[in-house]
Parts: structure tokens; sequence; C-alpha cells
């Protein structure tokens, strides 16, 4: 079994992993977090100029202005389009975060199970030498009163 200190050193480094992990998972999270608000906005931009296109399509509009706004929306469905794909890939990210962070935790959680197992295997060797001490020395002890 591997020594205390050994078996410190691994959990430490462990924990060390799994706090740079944690943080780059925090990372991945928030721009998912990030991405999904600005799809949000870019479907309120989209919403807003098809309301604008409406109101300017009831009160007269010129060809021109007409192909603006429709060039425009279809510029603005583009880039919904993309913020949907920035969205797909920084969930995959936070995913594979996610599990690296799992698997690191698993094995911290390990090392310091091995070390708890350790110290109640020396905890246990202690007592047995204690108790056999104990018993040798009350075995002398009634050997001397016999004499």
């Amino acid at each position: 079994m591997a020594t205390s200190s050994a078996l410190e050193t691994l959990i430490d480094l462990a924990q060390r992993e799994s706090d740079a992990i944690a943080k780059r998972l925090g990372a991945a999270l928030k721009a998912v977090e990030e991405a999904e608000q600005k799809l949000v906005m870019l479907d309120g931009y989209r919403d807003e100029y098809v309301r604008k296109l409406d109101a300017a399509q009831l009160a007269g509009i010129t060809p021109f202005a007409y192909h603006n706004f429709v060039a425009f929306i279809g510029k603005l469905d583009n880039a919904i389009l993309g913020q949907r794909e920035v969205i797909k890939h920084a969930q995959y990210k936070a995913d594979v975060e996610k599990k690296a962070w799992q698997e690191s935790e698993r094995k911290r959680l390990s090392y310091r199970t091995l070390n708890e197992r350790a110290a109640l295997d020396a905890l246990a060797l202690e007592n047995k030498r204690d108790q056999k001490l104990m018993d040798d020395h009350a075995a002398r002890g009634a050997r001397y009163k016999q004499r």
C-alpha cells in the first residue's frame, strides 16, 4: 500500500487538477450562457425588424426600402443560424469539461478513500500492537506474582 505522504501528494495534485478543470468548466458554462443571450438578442432584433417591415408595408414602402428590409432580415437569419452553431459548440465544450471534472473528482475521491483506508489500517495495526504490549505486560505481571 502507498505511504500516507504519497497519497497526500496525490490527493493534493488531484485537488489542483480538479480546481483547474472546475475553472474551465465555469468558463465554458459562462460561454454557453453568453451565446444563448446573444441568440435571444438576435431573435429580438429580427422580430423588431419584421414588425418595422410590417408597419412600413402598411404605411407604404418603396421597393428599394422593401429590398433593404428583406436583405437585413436575411442577414439576421444568417446570424441567428451562426449563433445556434456557436451555442452547439459551446455546449459541446461545456459537456466535455463537465465529464473531465467528474472524472477528476472521481480520481480525487478515490485517492482520499485510499488514504482513509490506509489511516484505518495503520490505526488498527497500532491498536493491535498496543493490545499485544498490554497482554505481554499483564502476563509478565502474573508470572512475577506467582514467584
